[in-house]
């Protein structure tokens, strides 16, 4: 890249790349201090170019309805990456990379399904494949996992990786709603798309995780293969019991180095209300990581967004644009990432939280913690809601540390009980 000018193709000119944009021309003077060159946007691949775009007036952006356009242009110094899905960013990004081009993406789903194929493809002919924005919106984890802490070895990272989420739950806490109003709120305020499905359903988050366990620990953990669970089930009631147990409800996303392996997931969880992460409300993000020369280290902010993400996509293109700069796609030198130590879900241990809908009868109690020391599950604290009609009351139990095949066998004993009446409940405590 030389020259006085690095010059953009840009494929997508929706929210984050109008953020760009927009970065781009109110701190012209500061990132030219930074870098010595400007950094200009030269061309747009958009759908349609006869669209009203909010963009800085002074900005002459050329328009273009083909991939070849920013493909078969020698003047391109990144391509930027911002349309989303799967096939056409899929197509466009192994073209510009076989053709030793830079490109800069926030698609975190491509990378999280495709990944090792592009990192490869992108080692192969020397060429630089950067997403700070694909994981936390404008937080700049990937930096600090591929660069800051490289000398440490990651013995864990926990983490709020889904504002979506984050915001939904939140509302239910603190003023009571219930998941659809809750929901209907987020998508008015913008926080949730038309269609949230995988922001409540956990797949936004596994997508990120699953990148930061390759910058973590240099391993490729199948998206296939890791847990993930969602919101969408969560009940105000648990929210309540949580909170009288000093809990709030989070979506939380996870990897931690155990029994030779990586115990890795996403799953909602009850978080100490003291708890660093406990703490974060709202559409916010929160990344904890502990290294084992550093300790615990948090990275907080603004998980989406045009200018938060807008500013992660363009701190990659800084870094490209500085001289001397040579690829690092993913922190380590490996063409392919080994595949990871996975420790099996049944062997994970964790302290939980029950909630069984019972008939109101003597002995109910008793059966239940009878099974649950059969299968090594020692009870913490215990609520029981009383009632006037003898039926369907909540028993709530808090346990100790406990193996996750255990609680299951436990759950699937005590639900075949007569006295239950309706489906349990059950989350991990982090």
């Amino acid at each position: 890249m030389s020259g006085e000018l690095i010059r953009l193709g840009l494929a997508g000119l929706g929210t984050v790349g109008t953020g760009l944009a927009k970065i781009l021309a109110s701190n012209a003077d500061w990132i030219q201090r930074r870098l010595g060159r400007q950094v200009v946007i030269k061309s747009a691949l958009v759908r349609d170019p006869t669209k009203v775009r909010d963009l800085p007036s002074r900005m002459n952006i050329a328009l273009a309805t083909s991939m070849d356009d920013l493909l078969q242009d020698p003047e391109l110094d990144i391509i930027v990456e911002l349309m989303g899905g799967l096939d056409a960013p899929y197509r466009l990004i192994s073209a510009a990379l076989a053709r030793g081009k830079a490109v800069v993406t926030a698609n975190k789903a491509l990378l999280a399904e495709r990944g090792n194929e592009l990192f490869s493809l992108a080692a192969k002919h020397g060429a630089a494949l950067y997403y700070e924005a694909s994981v936390a919106g404008g937080i700049p984890i990937v930096q600090v996992l591929k660069e800051s802490l490289a000398g440490n070895r990651i013995k864990a990272l926990t983490g709020i990786l889904n504002g979506t989420a984050n915001y939904i739950l939140t509302e239910m806490t603190d003023r009571g709603l219930d998941f659809q109003t809750a929901l209907g709120q987020a998508q008015a305020k913008g926080y949730a798309e038309a269609d949230p499905t995988l922001d409540i359903q956990g797949m936004d988050a596994a997508h990120k995780l699953v990148l930061l366990i390759r910058l973590a620990y240099g391993e490729d953990y199948p998206l296939s293969e890791l847990p993930v669970q969602g919101i969408s089930h969560v009940d105000p009631q648990d929210i309540i019991f949580a909170d009288q147990f000093g809990f709030r409800v989070k979506l939380i996303a996870q990897v931690r180095h155990s029994q030779g392996g990586l115990d890795a997931g996403v799953f909602t969880a009850l978080v100490r209300q003291e708890h660093i992460l406990g703490k974060v409300d709202g559409p916010f993000n929160a990344v904890l990581v502990e290294g084992d020369a550093v300790g615990p280290l948090m990275l907080y902010g603004q998980g989406a967004g045009d200018l938060p993400t807008g500013s992660a996509v363009l701190a990659d293109i800084m870094a490209l644009a500085r001289a001397g700069c040579s690829p690092n796609n993913t922190g380590f030198p490996e063409i392919v990432l080994p595949p990871a130590a996975i420790l099996s879900p049944d062997h994970v241990r964790s302290r939980h939280y029950f909630r069984f809908t019972v008939l109101d009868r003597p002995g109910v109690l008793a059966v239940i913690a009878g099974v649950f020391g059969q299968r090594n599950i020692s009870i913490a604290q215990m609520v029981q809601k009383g009632s006037s009609s003898g039926r369907n009351v909540p028993v709530v139990f808090i346990t100790h540390s406990a193996q996750a095949r255990d609680v299951t066998a436990a759950v699937r004993e005590i639900d075949t009980q007569s006295f239950i009446t309706a489906p349990s409940v059950h989350y991990r405590i982090l």
